[in-house]
């Protein structure tokens, strides 16, 4: 049965003091390419400020104020303990004047609209249980030609790797990452989210319903992971409409 919005939130509270490790050691080190690929498709040399919902541990926003030094960034999460690990690394980092974290929901983002260049969620859009609503409000926050950049786990289309991964992902990984994270559930969770998640020609079509325009892919390692990458339109398309903010007053920015 998939769990409820609440256990998903009580499930990162609990795997949150070694959610890094975690990480670290279920995808043999690739997770810090993957972060940087997101932050890469940043545009460079400009100032920016970009909003990384399900923030967690804070390390995409870390990745993105390293890659672009003009950037301000706003990290969100829904996860005290996920955010309280992050505000220690930015806090080692000396990056507290450009990187603020922020305890939300992407479902209501308190941010006004137009405000963000860019909206990044990496390994996020997956736990949201009304994506729709999500992606309404990433393109409400964004300005016109602004960018939203989701990282997302998938699996390889090649037969032979496809075979090979879902042996390790369905059988090594949750037992694995159950004992690291001292957990009996989290990554059974993990497998049966992302083989629950839409593929990757349907969720990009969910960003286009969501008003951005034409959706660009790319598969990361052999295609465990996706990377999209979604525009709004510099004109909104005539007869679109575009949600106005359901947090008026409540503005982290």
């Amino acid at each position: 049965m998939p769990l409820l919005d609440g256990q998903v939130r009580r499930m990162f509270e609990e795997v949150a003091f070694s959610y890094d490790l975690q990480n670290s050691v279920l995808s043999l080190r690739r997770d810090s390419a993957w972060r940087r690929a997101l932050a890469d498709r940043l545009p460079p040399g400009r100032p920016l400020r970009v909003l990384d919902v399900a923030a967690g541990t804070a390390e995409v926003a870390l990745e993105i104020c390293r890659r672009r030094p003009l950037a301000q960034v706003l990290g969100l999460d829904y996860s005290p303990s996920m955010l309280a690990v992050g505000r220690g690394k930015l806090l080692s980092q000396g990056l507290a004047g450009r990187l603020s974290l922020c305890l939300g929901d992407a479902r209501r983002l308190p941010v006004r609209d137009t405000c963000m260049d860019a909206v990044s969620i990496a390994f996020g859009i997956r736990n949201v249980d009304d994506r729709a609503t999500a992606l309404a409000e990433f393109r409400r926050v964004l300005r016109p030609g602004g960018r939203a950049l989701v990282l997302e786990f998938s699996l390889p289309e090649a037969s032979v790797p496809r075979r090979l991964y879902r042996l390790y992902f369905e059988h090594v990984l949750p037992p694995l990452g159950n004992f690291l994270s001292r957990s009996d559930y989290a990554y059974d969770y993990l497998v049966e989210s992302v083989l629950a998640f839409p593929k990757p020609e349907a969720f990009a079509q969910e960003l286009t319903r969501a008003g951005f325009g034409p959706v660009s892919r790319t598969p990361l390692s052999l295609g465990i992971v996706q990377l999209y990458e979604a525009n709004v339109p510099n004109r909104p398309a005539q007869g679109a409409a575009v949600r106005s903010s359901s947090s008026e007053g409540v503005s982290c920015w």
